[in-house]
């Protein structure tokens, strides 16, 4: 193999099962968070609570204001009444009104053409339709909703009713309160997963960081497919990005423009943040300008990046793009030293896990 290819097994862990949060930690900023500096190669234990002592004033959070749609639908085939899941991961307003891109169960028996019927024991008077209309390239399904003959809800009504939480598979407690599952500045829907290093975030942490002289700016990509599926091709170029709608409005283009300016970072919250502030870069050449509409944009190593100066991120799957991107940010001999310290420190991983500030 050639000696720049970036392979997938190279960026493999194994890790005890018991460090997998299985639930989220009160107060959210009590979590704990380790603190990365790349230019000395230094590893610092902290509470994500004391972030601010990290930041200076001028710098800016650009944080994903995407909220989570209970993406989960559980029903029926209408053909044989056998029992099917679907995930709802992108909306694809280009195909038409009301199709999505998804992920089915069981895949091998819903074939296009097939019927679903969504419905509720606690609100029979609720019914949602979909009809498989095609396979995609990923594994995934092409859905059309429609509501039910005779209800006055739309689709997107319905499913905030009949969906579930889409909690990812290694978390197996059921969560009391799905809004831990959203960050406390979620607004606009369309994720099938929450960005979950915004979740450490209070509502009393982000005034205080603000009132230190942090900003705090909005983007927002709803997340899809790729948070669900590790990386299958040895060679990281062969693995095909999935699609994800990105907005960057003017007045956070201004914000961080200003902030460039000024001479303050853009701490990216989120590998989400850094892949919208990223693509954005790249299609205006390095500047940030607003922009809506998609992104495909894979950071692995050897990416140069242009507008991140720091990241708050989560600790990532195994094999999983969001490793590779924060092994292009810090270095992969840094992630792996700081994920093994992590590990003999027992820290909390994944979704609900701790975090880590990389400067």
């Amino acid at each position: 193999m050639d000696n720049n290819i970036v392979k997938i097994s190279d960026f493999d862990y194994d890790m005890p099962p018991a460090l997998i949060a299985q639930t989220p930690i009160e107060p959210r900023d009590a979590s704990r968070l380790l603190v990365i500096n790349r230019a000395s190669g230094a590893l610092e234990h902290q509470h994500f609570r004391d972030i601010g002592e990290y930041l200076r004033p001028g710098d800016l959070l650009i944080a994903n204001q995407s909220r989570v749609i209970p993406a989960r639908l559980l029903g029926q085939r209408a053909e044989t009444g056998g029992t099917v899941e679907v995930l709802l991961l992108a909306e694809r307003k280009d195909l038409g009104p009301d199709y999505w891109e998804t992920l089915v169960r069981p895949g091998r028996r819903l074939h296009e053409g097939s019927r679903l019927v969504f419905s509720h024991e606690a609100l029979p008077h609720l019914v949602l339709n979909a009809e498989i209309l095609q396979r995609t390239e990923a594994g995934g399904r092409i859905v059309r909703l429609s509501p039910a003959a005779g209800q006055s809800l739309s689709v997107r009504q319905l499913v905030e009713q009949l969906g579930r939480m889409p909690l990812p598979p290694y978390i197996h407690e059921t969560l009391t309160d799905p809004e831990r599952y959203q960050t406390v500045y979620a607004r606009i829907s369309g994720s099938a997963a929450a960005p979950t290093a915004g979740l450490h975030f209070t509502p009393g942490l982000l005034e205080h960081l603000r009132k230190q002289g942090v900003r705090v700016g909005f983007v927002t990509l709803h997340v899809g497919l790729d948070t669900f599926r590790p990386v299958e091709c040895e060679d990281v170029s062969e693995h095909k990005m999935h699609s994800e709608e990105i907005e960057l409005d003017a007045p956070t283009a201004e914000l961080i423009n200003e902030t460039r300016k000024a001479g303050g970072r853009i701490v990216a919250v989120g590998t989400t943040s850094v892949r919208v502030l990223e693509s954005v870069a790249g299609f205006y050449n390095g500047r940030v300008e607003p922009y809506q509409e998609a992104t495909r944009l894979f950071i692995t190593p050897g990416y140069r990046f242009q507008v991140v100066d720091a990241m708050i991120t989560n600790f990532h799957l195994p094999r999983s793009t969001l490793l590779l991107l924060v092994s292009a940010f810090a270095s992969k001999a840094l992630i792996e030293q700081a994920y093994q310290e992590a590990m003999r420190e027992h820290y909390r991983f994944f979704s609900f896990g701790d975090a880590m500030l990389i400067l």
